[in-house]
This record gives structure tokens, C-alpha cells and sequence, in this order.
């Protein structure tokens, strides 16, 4: 699985780190911790220039969160829990996760979408209560890129760290990847197979007060 993202990463370069992290957020396939390292030991290598690797990456962030925070400010907090009920069972998005980052949102302000950013559980869905309050956009992604920035630059640097010992601890590296892999996998089947689309129903009338109206 290393070698695979690595070869990705060696194969399409700035392009290629940009579309893994833009498909990570909207639908994530491969989480940016690992994306990230491995691109970062590219990078160690001499291939890539470690600020155009930092750059491709934040700027494949940005791209992805757009999606959710448009989808926030057309369709507002009840547009988006009919959404989750009906078609959030592939994305994992539930009503509960939304109301989660709506609650994230309206208690930490602004900054919030910076901080969220650092959250893997709150990274993308962030975006959509930003949609919702009508945040302006060039302030969207100012404080999208102060989070996206400083935990790229994080993993990155692991990936520097990485490009000395891996040709040592190859082997180790290569299991602990699969079995990070194995274990989102299994979290997001799991998480898929226990969807309740039905969360937070109260949102939409029953069908006996429509007969009644």
C-alpha cells in the first residue's frame, strides 16, 4: 500500500497530491494521513519541492471543501438533514453529524473552520455549517487555509522524518499502512451498515400532521 501511494505520487506529482486530497475531502478513499507522509517522503527525496507539495495539497483541500460549503448555503441546515436521510449513507453523513458541526460552528465562530480542519471527524462537514451562516467566502477560505496549511505542514514533516529510516523499517512501515487502511475500511463499512437515515426525523413533519394541515 505504501509503494502504491508513493508510485501515484511519483507518477502525476503536484496534480496527483492535489486530487487525493480534493477527493479526501468530499468522499474520503484515502485519508490525508496518509497521504501526506508518503508525500512528504517524496519530497525528502528531492523529486518534489517541499512548498509546491505543501501548496498542491492545501490547495486540493480548499477545492474539496467547496462542494459541502455551497451545498451549506443553498440547501441551509433542513436541506441538508433531508440530504443525510436520504442519500448520506455512502458518505456517512447523518443528520447527527451535521447538527455536531453546526453546534461546532456556532459555539467556536469562524475560527472553528480553521480548527475543524484539524479534525479528521470534523474536516469536511465543517464546511457546510460555514454555508449555512452565510459566511463570506473569501473568509471561508482564509481560516480553511490556516487549518488546511498547518496540518499539511505537520504531516508533511513526518514524511521528511520517514525518507531516512525508510528503507530500514520498510517492512513495518508497509503493515502499520495496511492496517491503518484495514482499519478505516472496516470503520467505514461498519458505519455504513449502521446508518440511520432517520436521525433527527423531527426536522420534517409526520405524515399525520400533513393530513391534518
Amino acid at each position: 500500500m505504501s509503494d502504491w501511494i508513493i508510485d501515484v505520487i511519483q507518477r502525476s506529482g503536484y496534480l496527483g497530491i492535489a486530487l487525493l486530497m480534493l477527493l479526501e475531502n468530499v468522499f474520503p478513499p484515502i485519508p490525508s494521513e496518509l497521504v501526506l507522509p508518503f508525500a512528504g517522503y517524496v519530497a525528502a527525496t528531492g523529486q518534489l519541492h517541499p512548498l509546491g507539495v505543501l501548496l498542491s495539497a492545501a490547495a486540493g483541500s480548499l477545492l474539496g471543501a467547496l462542494p459541502w460549503y455551497f451545498a451549506g448555503r443553498k440547501l441551509g441546515h433542513g436541506g441538508l438533514q433531508r440530504f443525510a436521510r436520504r442519500h448520506g449513507r455512502l458518505l456517512t453523513l447523518s443528520p447527527r453529524s451535521i447538527d455536531g458541526a453546526q453546534h461546532w460552528f456556532k459555539r467556536h465562530g469562524p475560527s472553528s473552520v480553521a480548527f475543524g480542519r484539524l479534525v479528521p471527524a470534523v474536516r469536511s462537514v465543517i464546511s457546510m455549517p460555514a454555508g449555512v451562516g452565510q459566511m463570506p467566502l473569501p473568509r471561508f477560505l482564509l481560516w480553511s487555509a490556516v487549518g488546511t496549511l498547518a496540518w499539511s505542514a505537520l504531516l508533511l514533516s513526518i514524511g521528511f522524518v520517514l525518507e531516512s529510516r525508510y528503507g530500514q523499517a520498510k517492512e513495518t512501515i508497509e503493515w502499520i499502512t495496511r492496517g491503518v487502511v484495514g482499519f478505516l475500511v472496516a470503520g467505514y463499512l461498519w458505519r455504513v451498515w449502521r446508518f440511520d437515515g432517520g436521525e433527527a426525523a423531527a426536522d420534517e413533519p409526520s405524515s399525520a400532521q400533513k393530513n391534518t394541515s
